[in-house]
């Protein structure tokens, strides 16, 4: 019995030892030890995004719905600065504006022979947002053209909306919103120089945690209030976003 134990711990030392195992290394080619300085310590970046979106309803039909008639507009713009502390990292400011109106005059929806009509509904609204950030670029290889870039944000923001349903003429209803948010968000994406100094940028909101809180009076006498809490791990299309910015 003693000769088989000893037998067993013979043959697993020598499958746990591997000659010359300790000293190889696999290089993947992300030696970060010497990295490109692909934006130098002391470099300003400046630039943003923006996007507009209008949309006009005439009588149009949409699955279940007859009869649109509507107006809406959205805006956004979304400036921001940076300051290299050092090669390939930056801090800075973003700021972000949000706008977005909706006018429906009216709709009909008809389902299994019942009716419903909508009419005489506006919404607006619009929110600030400042965020301090901080910026990491990763070069692809040598290249001094194309990098990695990730953009971590820690946002606080504001924001008022009203809703006005007038259908009833003898009894208009509205309410009024404000709402306070709350958020840590972490932007991946890519970015190439089109030339010296400036540069083209899309980047997705993957990763973030969020808490936003709504305060809402109805007709100036009923209030109401809601929370919600979110953490997303997942790439939404809708969340892409285009940028310019330079570098002086």
């Amino acid at each position: 019995m003693k000769r088989i134990r000893t037998f067993i711990a013979a043959i697993m030392a020598l499958m746990l030892w591997t000659p010359g195992a300790q000293a190889q290394r696999f290089d993947r080619g992300y030696d970060m030890s010497q990295p490109v300085s692909f934006v130098e310590k002391g470099t300003w970046m400046v630039g943003g995004t923006a996007n507009y979106s209008l949309h006009n309803m005439d009588n149009y039909s949409f699955l279940v719905i007859d009869k649109i008639n509507s107006i809406g507009y959205g805006l956004s713009v979304s400036p921001a600065f940076c300051y290299m502390v050092k090669d390939n990292m930056g801090f800075g400011l973003r700021v972000d504006y949000d706008r977005n109106m909706f006018k429906l005059d009216n709709a009909s929806i008809d389902v299994a022979d019942v009716g419903l009509e909508i009419k005489d509904y506006h919404a607006i609204g619009h929110k600030f947002k400042g965020a301090a950030i901080m910026r990491n670029y990763l070069p692809l290889g040598n290249s001094r053209r194309f990098a990695m870039v990730n953009e971590t944000q820690l946002s606080v923001g504001i924001g008022q909306g009203k809703v006005v349903d007038g259908h009833n003429q003898d009894n208009v209803a509205g309410s009024y919103e404000t709402s306070t948010s709350f958020g840590i968000n972490l932007c991946p994406g890519m970015m190439a120089f089109a030339s010296d100094h400036f540069a083209v940028e899309f980047s997705v909101n993957m990763l973030g945690f969020n808490i936003s809180n709504t305060r809402q009076i109805h007709n100036q006498v009923a209030e109401g209030s809601r929370t919600s809490t979110s953490v997303n791990f997942r790439v939404n299309v809708l969340s892409v976003g285009f940028g310019i910015y330079y570098y002086l």
